[in-house]
């Protein structure tokens, strides 16, 4: 699997977990060099609390398009370390 924003691939995975139909990339498969903090959070009612990141390519910025929990509840354990995109952010195979 792949995540393509503005014709660069931010993260390429065949380790992907799918969950409610996202595909959370592992972190070391993401180029973090496209990745920069957000403040926003938000709260899932049985996964926990999002981070966020935006995603900035050739100069121009996704806002909050990628997210991960950094501190999963017990049910969502298998997404620590996962990283998952939205907001026109292209999943491919």
């Amino acid at each position: 699997m792949k995540a393509i924003w503005n014709g660069k691939t931010i993260a390429e995975s065949d380790k992907t977990i799918n969950i409610e139909g996202n595909q959370y990339f592992p972190v070391e498969s993401v180029n973090k060099d496209y990745l920069y903090d957000s403040s926003t959070h938000t709260v899932c009612h049985w996964k926990g609390t999002a981070s966020y990141y935006h995603i900035v390519v050739d100069g121009k910025t996704n806002k909050d398009a990628a997210w991960y929990y950094p501190d999963t509840s017990v049910l969502a354990e298998k997404i620590k370390g996962y990283i998952a995109f939205w907001k026109g952010v292209q999943i491919i195979k």
